[in-house]
């Protein structure tokens, strides 16, 4: 029998029909819905293959009931959604997809940041709903971004990449990271900083970092507290690294101007959330990655790691 794999959403033909040459391929039916526990257990013990994403949760329960899997491909940069530890005893392959989605994020954060700053949901929602009566002098009046103080918590890939786009606006740039980079400052002029320092000093803060045991919670009460009355939060790596209470509360205060939210800490956020409410938020559902070509781009590098490890082959961009 031809190795078997299972994809947990429905993805464009174009992008499975190498592995259908090879392999048997499953695929969950929807693109929108995710797939339901169920389904995945059932699957798991019997694939050689499993393609997920980001929103899926690998745990060690499930891991337990794996058969012959081999590999599992995550849609994403990010892979905290999988019990590493777990694939690890279990002899599991995990990659995920890096690099390629770089760009792409970092033209988010910074469209993020302008709009939140800016606060152009309100603007535009009251153009929308007939409130816009006339130009006034101070009316959708919001923060200035050019020429601002920019700080970055998390020094990856993706943080260079916003810190480049800042260059553009004439911004000066801290950062923290777990790591000092002596290369990044001596090329982009930043300057690195503890986390209390970069948070007070700030006019606008982007969080890039990844969600570990270090970083959960890691903006809370004390840190919002810390940040300027006219500064902007944005937050676009995982969600959990921001205390979303806390947040709620620092914005309904006014102790910070705004924020500006593509991850939240538990997804799909729900239509209820307080911070859907404030018109000092500006929020969207995850969409870091989401231009067509890098989200293609994307499919590609999974794909090709379940080609890699069903035919002996060592795959690119592996986690574990």
């Amino acid at each position: 029998m031809r190795p078997s794999v299972f994809i947990t959403r429905k993805l464009p033909e174009e992008m499975v029909a190498p592995l259908r040459e090879k392999f048997e391929v499953r695929m969950w039916d929807s693109d929108i819905s995710a797939v339901r526990r169920s389904v995945l257990m059932d699957e798991i013990a019997q694939v050689d293959a499993l393609w997920t994403v980001v929103s899926d949760r690998i745990d060690r329960e499930l891991l337990e009931t794996a058969g012959p899997l081999k590999v599992i491909t995550n849609m994403g940069v990010g892979f905290n959604n999988i019990d590493i530890n777990a694939a690890k005893d279990k002899g599991i392959i995990v990659t995920n997809t890096p690099d390629v989605l770089t760009e792409t994020t970092a033209d988010l954060a910074f469209a993020l940041l302008l709009a939140t700053a800016r606060r152009l949901n309100r603007a535009e929602r009251e153009l929308r709903h007939g409130g816009w009566m006339s130009w006034t002098p101070m009316g959708f009046t919001g923060m200035d971004v050019g020429g601002k103080t920019l700080g970055i918590i998390g020094m990856g890939r993706i943080g260079e990449a916003v810190m480049r786009r800042a260059s553009g606006f004439n911004m000066r740039v801290l950062y923290h990271n777990r790591s000092r980079k002596d290369q990044v400052e001596q090329k982009y002029g930043c300057e690195y900083v503890e986390l209390e320092q970069l948070l007070e000093r700030a006019d606008h803060v982007v969080v890039l970092a990844p969600l570990t045991e270090q970083t959960a919670g890691m903006i809370g009460q004390r840190e919002l507290g810390l940040m300027k009355k006219t500064a902007t939060l944005i937050s676009m790596s995982r969600g959990g690294i921001i205390d979303e209470d806390a947040l709620y509360e620092a914005l309904i205060n006014e102790t910070i101007w705004g924020a500006g939210l593509d991850v939240w800490e538990k997804e799909p956020v729900s239509k209820h959330h307080p911070l859907l409410t404030l018109p000092s938020v500006t929020a969207l559902p995850h969409i870091g990655s989401a231009t067509i070509e890098t989200r293609k781009a994307m499919m590609r590098m999974n794909a090709d790691a379940i080609l890699d490890v069903l035919e002996g082959r060592e795959p690119d961009n592996r986690v574990v």
